[in-house]
C-alpha cells in the first residue's frame, strides 16, 4: 500500500506549531486592529481573467489553475491537443485559479464593493496564497501573507502609521529591527539626472545588489546595460551615500536640484521623517537608496525591514503604489500598503529562542483519574477551573500513575492535580508543578490563584 504523502512544497503543522504560528498572527492582528484596520476575507480561488496578467508573464506562469467542474475536456477538440500549446489548452480547461497574492484579489474586491465601501478603506487580510513555484528552502507552494492596506488616500500620514505598525509588532514579539526606507521618486529623479530615465530598472536593480556584490561589480553591471561611464560617475556619490538620514536628504537636495519629480520623493521622505521624530519609535529607521523593492508596482514610499540578529531575508516590506484598481477599470485610486512575512519571522523567532513558554503549550493543568468515584469528585472542578479560563483536561482512563505523568510531560503541561480519597475526605486537590517537581495539598481557590498568575 502507498504511503500517504503531501505535495511538494507543501506543509502539515503541528499543535505545537501552530500555537507558535497562532502566537505570531495574533500579535499582528492586535496590532493591525488597534490601528483601526479592519479585517476581510476573499476566496481561495479566483476566476482567472481577475488574476491572469496581473504578475507579468511569469507570474502567469505560477499561478495554479482549477480544472472546471463536469466534463472539462467537453471544450476541446483533437486538433487543439494536437497544437500541445499548453497556455491555449489551459484557457479552455480551467477557469479558476488559486490566488497568487492578496493584492489583486484586494483590488478586484474595493472595485466589486466600491459602493458600499467608506473611503479611506483601511484593511487586513491573513490568509494563505498559492504559487507554483520550484520549491526550495524556504520558498513553499503553499504560504500565508499577513497584508494591512490603506486605498482612497494620498495622506502620508498613512505611512507614518503604517511604521508604527511594524515598529509595534517587532516590539511585541522582541525582534529586534531595522526598518529601510526609499521612494520611487527618488529613484526616478536619480535616473532623470544622470540622463537615462529610461533605464530605471536596470539602474536599481543593479544598486540593489551593492551589499551582495560590492561597488566595483555593479558597476561592471551599469556598464554592462549600456549606460555610459559619465552616468555612472554621476551615479557614484548616490550610490555611497552615507550619514544620518538628515545629512543624506541634504546630499540628495543637492543632487537632484534640477529633477522636480526627485525633489518631491525627498520632501515625502522629510514629511515621514519629521513626523516620525515626534513619536520615539523603537527600532532604527535608515533611509537607504539601494532599496528598490518591486519597482515596476510602486510609486512613492518603499519599506523594508530586516532582522537585526539573524541573517534572513526581509521579514516586511511595502509601499504606495498609486493605481492598485486601474487594472479592473476604476483609475486613481491610490493606496499604501504592508506586508508581515510569517514564515520568516517564525525562523527568526525559533532561531533566537524568543516563542514564550506559554504560546508553546495549550493544556496548563492536568487532572489525574484514578476511578470513577475520583472522577465524580474532580468533573465539578475541572468545569469550576475551566470558567476561571484555565485550559484543564481529565486523563480520560484509568491508567497508571507513571502513563499519566509521561502523558502530562509530552505534552508540556505544566501542573498536575492529584486527587485520591484523603483529597477527597478534605475537600482539596495536591497540585504538582512539572518543573520543579514541587507538590502541595491546597484548596480548590488556592489553585486557580496559583496557575491564573504569570508563572
Amino acid at each position: 500500500m502507498q504511503k500517504p504523502s503531501i505535495p511538494k512544497g507543501t506543509r502539515d503543522f503541528s499543535p505545537e506549531e501552530m500555537a507558535k504560528r497562532n502566537y505570531i498572527f495574533d500579535t499582528i492582528k492586535e496590532v493591525y486592529q488597534l490601528y483601526g484596520y479592519r479585517q476581510i476575507e476573499t476566496p481561495s480561488m479566483e476566476n482567472l481573467s481577475t488574476l491572469m496578467g496581473k504578475y507579468g508573464e511569469e507570474g502567469d506562469k505560477l499561478l495554479f489553475k482549477i480544472l472546471n467542474s463536469g466534463d472539462f475536456l467537453s471544450s476541446m477538440n483533437v486538433d487543439d491537443i494536437k497544437e500541445g500549446n499548453s497556455a491555449k489548452t489551459a484557457t479552455k480547461i480551467s477557469d479558476k485559479g488559486l490566488r497568487y497574492d492578496l493584492t489583486v484579489p484586494f483590488a478586484r474586491y474595493v472595485v466589486m464593493h466600491r459602493n458600499e465601501i467608506t473611503f479611506p478603506f483601511r484593511r487586513y487580510q491573513i490568509q494563505p496564497v498559492w504559487r507554483a513555484d520550484r520549491p526550495q528552502k524556504g520558498r513553499y507552494r503553499e504560504f500565508f501573507q499577513c497584508d494591512a492596506d490603506v486605498v482612497g488616500s494620498d495622506s502620508l500620514l498613512n505611512e507614518v502609521e503604517l511604521l508604527q505598525i511594524i515598529d509595534e509588532v517587532f516590539r511585541r514579539l522582541n525582534i529586534r529591527v531595522s526598518i529601510k526606507l526609499n521612494n520611487r521618486k527618488i529613484l526616478s529623479g536619480i535616473a532623470e539626472i544622470i540622463g537615462e530615465a529610461d533605464k530605471i530598472t536596470d539602474i536599481t536593480v543593479a544598486i540593489d545588489k551593492l551589499d551582495k556584490i560590492g561597488l566595483e561589480k555593479v558597476n561592471e553591471e551599469l556598464r554592462s546595460k549600456d549606460i555610459p561611464q559619465e552616468a555612472i560617475d554621476k551615479l557614484q556619490p548616490i550610490i555611497l551615500l552615507s550619514g544620518t538620514n538628515r545629512e543624506k536628504i541634504a546630499t540628495l537636495k543637492n543632487t537632484l536640484a534640477t529633477s522636480e519629480i526627485g525633489l518631491k520623493g525627498i520632501e515625502e521622505l522629510e514629511f515621514i521623517l519629521d513626523k516620525i521624530e515626534l513619536l520615539h519609535i523603537g527600532c532604527d529607521l535608515e533611509l537607504d537608496l539601494t532599496l528598490a523593492r518591486g519597482l515596476n508596482y510602486y510609486t512613492g514610499a518603499i519599506i523594508e525591514v530586516k532582522a537585526l540578529d539573524m541573517e534572513i531575508g526581509s521579514i516586511t516590506g511595502g509601499g504606495r503604489y498609486d493605481n492598485l484598481t486601474g487594472i479592473f477599470g476604476l483609475p486613481d485610486v491610490s493606496g499604501v500598503g504592508i506586508s508581515f512575512g510569517a514564515d520568516r519571522i517564525y525562523d527568526v523567532l525559533n532561531y533566537l529562542d524568543l516563542f514564550p513558554e506559554k504560546a508553546t503549550h495549550a493544556t496548563e493543568l492536568l487532572f489525574v483519574n484514578f476511578g470513577e468515584n475520583e472522577q465524580n469528585y474532580i468533573l465539578p472542578l475541572l468545569a469550576q477551573v475551566r470558567k476561571h479560563g484555565i485550559s484543564a483536561e481529565i486523563y480520560p482512563d484509568e491508567a497508571k500513575m507513571k502513563k499519566q505523568f509521561t502523558y502530562a510531560d509530552n505534552n508540556k503541561i505544566p501542573f498536575v492535580a492529584i486527587v485520591g480519597a484523603n483529597e477527597i475526605a478534605e475537600k482539596k486537590v495536591t497540585l504538582k508543578d512539572m518543573k520543579t517537581g514541587e507538590q502541595e495539598l491546597i484548596s480548590v481557590e488556592e489553585l486557580i490563584a496559583r496557575i491564573s498568575r504569570p508563572h
